[in-house]
């Protein structure tokens, strides 16, 4: 390994506490880079930016797929930026350099009978387990709410008479959210289970009622109903709920104008990566029941 490389490597472990593995994967990156570089005379610290561009398109001949060719020039990088940082070079030769375009990826989200199969496993909790992760799946999965949006809800929000959440979602912005019945109620049960309703103006407290839920904890806790539920806690998280409210919503018609206002997204392309989804699955559905795409099959 060259030397400058073993200060690098040096550097993130002692300044910024980089795991064994992410040290590992540097470490192997750095080598493919400095072999190429060494097959060119030069060292990879002594790199210009043509033979940077070089070994740029020799990952791409080698049939790199563009995420790994963008994790290994992002640490090349930043290695570049070490030594510049260093002294040891007095230039960027990556500054210039456009990372390899990733294609879009695809929000995961589940099916609706698993997310019936969710809903149905909290009965088979413990009661104050069991109604607490009722009332939040049925909120989060009517809404589409962010986890921060539905731990920040307070005790009044759902009122008996009350159709709508008014939701405070990133940079203060406020956006009115419908409400189902199934929600409603669950809050409800939720709510008349507890021993002292006053005790926190949280709708879904912590261990210390003064304080709402802690991420952690609600993560933990959704982990246990996919366990119940069968399903691989892995798959299951509060943005796994929020993408399968909007995919669920777009494949039974709702429209992206609508769908943006309800996820509160700010651009409406942050909303367009959902027809992904729905162009998927109608693909599947023309691949399954068109009389000619049988016939092929």
């Amino acid at each position: 390994m060259d030397k400058h490389a073993d200060a690098f490597l040096e550097m993130l472990a002692a300044e910024r506490g980089a795991a064994r593995n992410t040290l590992l994967a540097y470490a192997a990156d750095l080598q493919d880079f400095a072999a190429f570089a060494a097959s060119q005379g030069t060292g990879p610290a002594e790199a210009d930016e043509s033979l940077l561009r070089a070994w740029i398109a020799s990952q791409s001949a080698a049939g790199l797929s563009a995420r790994t060719a963008a994790r290994r020039l992002s640490a090349i990088r930043q290695f570049h930026r070490f030594l510049l940082r260093e002294g040891i070079r007095q230039d960027d030769p990556t500054q210039l350099l456009d990372s390899p375009k990733l294609p879009p990826a695809l929000p995961k989200y589940l099916t609706e009978a698993e997310v019936d199969a969710l809903l149905a496993a909290t009965t088979a909790m413990k009661p104050a387990q069991g109604l607490l992760a009722a009332a939040a799946l049925e909120i989060l999965y009517a809404t589409g709410l962010r986890v921060s949006e539905l731990l920040a809800l307070p005790r009044g929000a759902l009122s008996a008479d009350r159709q709508v959440l008014m939701v405070r979602g990133k940079g203060g912005k406020e956006r009115i959210v419908p409400l189902s019945q199934a929600a409603k109620e669950a809050a409800a049960t939720f709510l008349a289970a507890q021993k002292d309703p006053k005790a926190s103006r949280h709708l879904f407290p912590g261990r210390d009622p003064r304080q709402a839920m802690t991420r952690q904890g609600f993560a933990l806790l959704l982990k246990q109903v996919a366990l119940q539920a069968g399903l691989d806690p892995a798959r299951v998280s509060p943005h796994v709920l929020r993408h399968s409210f909007a995919s669920h919503m777009l494949a039974r018609g709702a429209d992206l104008r609508s769908l943006q206002t309800l996820l509160g997204h700010a651009d409406i392309a942050t909303t367009q990566i959902y027809t992904h989804v729905l162009a998927e699955r109608l693909r599947q559905l023309v691949a399954q029941h068109h009389p000619l795409a049988r016939l092929g099959g």
